[in-house]
């Protein structure tokens, strides 16, 4: 086994780990939490005290 051949078997396992890791992302299980993941960015309130900062008060 020379180092050709172990170039070739670690694009491989690459290639794997890379289609692995798509299926899992695509899967059916994850679109439920990614959704949900995706929205609480849009989701948090600012607080109150923050929501007047900057502002001023006459």
């Amino acid at each position: 086994m020379d180092i050709n051949d172990l170039r070739s078997l670690f694009t491989v396992l690459v290639i794997v780990l890379f289609a692995g890791i798509v299926w899992w992302a695509y899967s059916a299980k994850q679109k439920a939490p990614f959704d949900e993941a995706a929205r609480s960015v849009l989701d948090d309130d600012l607080p109150a005290a923050d929501k007047g900062a900057g502002q001023t008060h006459n």
